[in-house]
């Protein structure tokens, strides 16, 4: 019954295609960076990325050109990349 569920098979769906967007960039990110990023959402405008601190976020920035870029060269380009420092709530 859930497996026939339309909006439980959309939000599966979003959730590969971000896992997908973070397989093609984790291997551009140094690994100290990337044990402290995770995939966050996925829209029609946006992908953003869940960071640890404000630090981890100001240098993930200076990769944001590279990732879009491969990205856009495997066709999973969404219009913008964000980041985002996750509070003690999101956590």
């Amino acid at each position: 019954m859930l497996a026939q569920c339309e909006p439980l098979q959309r939000l599966q769906q979003r959730l590969a295609e971000t896992q997908t967007r973070m397989d093609a960039v984790r291997p551009l990110l140094p690994p100290g960076l990337c044990a402290c990023v995770r995939a966050g959402p996925l829209d029609q405008e946006s992908w953003t990325l869940l960071v640890s601190n404000a630090a981890v976020a100001a240098k993930l920035r200076h990769y944001l050109p590279r990732l879009s870029s491969e990205l856009k060269r495997r066709g999973l380009s969404p219009a913008e990349l964000r980041v985002r420092v996750l509070t003690g709530i999101d956590r």
